[in-house]
């Protein structure tokens, strides 16, 4: 909702000064990033020399700068601000920012300001005039401080009057003895002599100590240029030894690079020796693996075979009266035999030959 003395608010800030043009949409959600310039505008109008800084990217700067703000306006201006309602920005933060600009709106006229519709060299000048005047009202806030705390320091000073005034009386009547006088003022001059042979001496044993600073000043100088000189002398000397360890160091690189060459060179072989060591252990596990498929299913046609062979005595018997049964039962023995002895070859011993068959056909 519109707030009633919204329009105040805008016409203060045109008054003022405010370079942007504020209207009642800006308000109806919160918008902190306008809240933050209007505060700090106004905080530098009322005292240019300020230090609260600008930053609110996040969330603990925005609450700082509302808290320096508050506090700002509480200790310069006494002006109470609700910090949770500048917090919102929403409408509800204008009737903050009215304090503020009441106050100034206010000095404004009480100063004899132009109107708001005056040109913007005119009011370049009120800025100026304003904040020579904020000076002066600085400079008249302090001396008000000042009479304040004079005036209490006065009336303790006339509380103890009743006090004072016998004794003042007493040393009034008292006669003035000139021997008694004569006294003191041997007293205070015998200590202001004292004090300045005091201060003689002092300057004295400055002067000493001035002096003993400068030996000692000069003694380090010689040092200095003792020390620069042999330093000069030892480092124009070659010594005796540097042939020997320029030649040593030149065989070191030699040996470094020979040594880098044949580090290299074994690693490489070793990276070769354990990539043909898994190369050959794959292809035996391989082997294995295949070998036992093998022996499963050579098992299982064995188991086959004698199953059948057992319940069909009479057809074996007919058989091998037939040249051509005979002879395939006679090829399936060969081959169960040649596969057991490859199976008994392969796991014992590595076996050496080609794939391809003997001449003849029983081989």
């Amino acid at each position: 909702p519109a707030l009633p003395r919204f329009s105040d608010f805008t016409e203060m800030m045109r008054a003022l000064g405010y370079p942007r043009i504020i209207s009642m949409e800006n308000f109806h959600t919160p918008n902190f990033m306008l809240v933050s310039e209007v505060l700090l505008w106004l905080v530098k109008r009322y005292e240019p020399h300020s230090d609260i800084p600008g930053d609110v990217d996040t969330e603990q700067d925005r609450v700082f700068f509302i808290k320096a703000v508050a506090q700002f306006m509480a200790t310069k201006a006494h002006i109470k601000l609700n910090t949770k309602r500048l917090y919102q920005a929403d409408g509800y933060a204008v009737k903050e920012l009215l304090k503020v600009t009441s106050v100034l709106y206010g000095a404004m006229n009480t100063q004899g300001g132009e109107p708001a519709d005056l040109p913007e060299e005119d009011g370049t000048k009120f800025k100026f005039d304003l904040g020579s005047k904020i000076a002066d009202l600085k400079a008249a806030r302090q001396l008000a401080s000042e009479i304040t705390s004079k005036g209490a320091v006065l009336y303790d000073l006339l509380g103890k009057e009743v006090e004072l005034r016998e004794a003042r009386t007493e040393s009034i009547a008292r006669p003035l003895e000139i021997n008694e006088a004569e006294k003191v003022m041997k007293i205070a001059i015998n200590s202001v002599l004292e004090e300045v042979q005091k201060t003689k001496d002092m300057l004295n044993n400055v002067a000493l100590d001035e002096a003993s600073l400068e030996a000692k000043i000069e003694k380090r100088k010689l040092e200095l240029e003792r020390s620069q000189k042999r330093l000069q002398t030892l480092q124009s000397v070659r010594p005796a030894f540097m042939d020997e360890y320029e030649k040593i160091e030149k065989q070191l690189e030699k040996q470094y690079s020979t040594y880098l060459e044949k580090f290299r060179n074994l690693t490489y072989m070793e990276q070769l020796l354990d990539d043909q060591r898994r190369t050959e252990q794959e292809m035996f596990e391989e082997a294995a693996n295949m070998l036992r498929l093998i022996q499963n299913r050579l098992k299982d046609e064995e188991q086959h075979l004698l199953k059948s062979g057992g319940n069909d005595d009479s057809d074996i018997e007919i058989q091998e009266d037939e040249g051509s049964d005979s002879e395939g039962d006679l090829q399936i023995t060969r081959h169960r035999i040649s596969t057991e002895a490859l199976l008994q070859g392969r796991v014992g011993t590595r076996i050496v030959g080609s794939m391809q068959g003997g001449d003849m056909e029983e081989d």
